[in-house]
């Protein structure tokens, strides 16, 4: 596929972007470079896994540990920033420490919003699909007021931990002056650190390379066939292409669904990974895991039209060329986003 990025209205000239070596964030600070911005500041906590690959092709002014930033930010020691991409969170959503989802999701998005606001910086922070639950109230994002919020019922702490800022903010009626995104299924290029939390394409393609079969869970509902349950994917490419024209709309505020509109079964994307590799389907069902199984959501699906009414007008990229894309150009060579890389097929 031919990389599009959307016409940015006003590039910014100097971007933070937190959790910037993960993989939206990474993918963020990649598009900016190709938009020919390169004063940025990435924050994240590096650790001990192999985050820190994914920023080595990228072009930044600095880099600092996630823990630095609020006393370098409170000394004036950074200086002025007119976009804050606030992709930085735990987004493992089976962790059970709540306390600690809570104070690094909430708390943390919540001083960085109010900082950014104070210091006349656009804020755009990461939500997630993860907030509308089990899917039983419709999955839209038209009406963000208070009200609305607090019919949403996350099914895990993660979930509840986007919850909870975005009803602060609504709350607060900040939510008029920032940008909330609610992330569906992202795959894509750099996300291989991020363990059980890879996308099925990540984890499928190790699974085929390996063994030439790829698992996926079987239905425990009566009304989905095995394999049979339906997410919304979208390609890495296209979420920071929504991401950077949301940011970079004047009129934009307020909470949007990232997604593609479009909901495809897991046997849609195992086939797509397949095809991509060359190789028959081969599937083995197994039962979902007694701890996640009451939490395991059948069907996700973005309403994106408030996305459109902003002006966004870039077609999504077809779940099969995507999936195409993610295995031949960066999981089989095995290399990550980098701004310099011809993007033509």
């Amino acid at each position: 596929m031919t990389l599009t990025l959307p016409p940015l209205s006003a590039l910014p000239s100097r971007v933070l972007v937190t959790g910037g070596a993960g993989f939206i964030g990474s993918a963020l600070v990649w598009a900016l470079n190709r938009h020919g911005v390169e004063e940025i500041v990435v924050i994240d906590r590096l650790g001990s896994d192999e985050k820190w690959r994914n920023l080595a092709p990228l072009r930044f002014e600095d880099y600092l540990e996630a823990d630095d930033l609020f006393p370098r930010l409170a000394s004036g020691r950074l200086g002025d920033f007119d976009l804050v991409l606030h992709l930085g969170a735990c987004s493992a959503t089976t962790e059970l420490d709540a306390s600690y989802l809570v104070h690094n999701n909430y708390k943390f998005t919540k001083d960085l919003a109010h900082w950014a606001m104070q210091h006349g910086a656009r804020f755009v922070y990461a939500s997630s699909a993860a907030t509308y639950g089990d899917g039983a109230t419709v999955m839209d994002d038209i009406d963000a007021s208070p009200a609305a919020l607090a019919r949403l019922r996350p099914l895990n702490a993660y979930g509840y931990s986007k919850h909870l800022f975005d009803t602060y903010a609504a709350r607060k009626g900040i939510l008029s002056r920032i940008v909330g995104l609610k992330y569906f299924n992202v795959f894509g290029p750099n996300e291989g650190h991020k363990g059980d939390m890879r996308s099925l394409v990540n984890k499928g393609y190790g699974q085929i390379t390996d063994t030439g079969r790829v698992k996926l869970f079987r239905s425990h509902r009566p009304d989905f066939r095995d394999g049979e349950q339906r997410r919304d994917f979208l390609y890495v490419k296209d979420a920071v292409a929504m991401t950077l024209h949301l940011a970079t709309t004047a009129g934009a505020a307020g909470l949007y669904n990232i997604g593609s509109g479009v909901a495809n079964t897991w046997l849609s994307l195992v086939d797509a990974i397949f095809a991509a590799m060359g190789r028959e389907r081969a599937v083995d069902f197994v039962d979902i895991p007694e701890a996640i199984r009451e939490k395991y959501q059948y069907h996700t699906e973005a309403n994106i039209a408030k996305l459109r009414a902003s002006g966004y007008e870039l077609p999504v990229t077809p779940l099969a060329e995507a999936v195409g894309d993610y295995v031949r150009r960066y999981l089989e060579p095995d290399v990550r986003l980098d701004p310099d890389a011809r993007e033509s097929a």
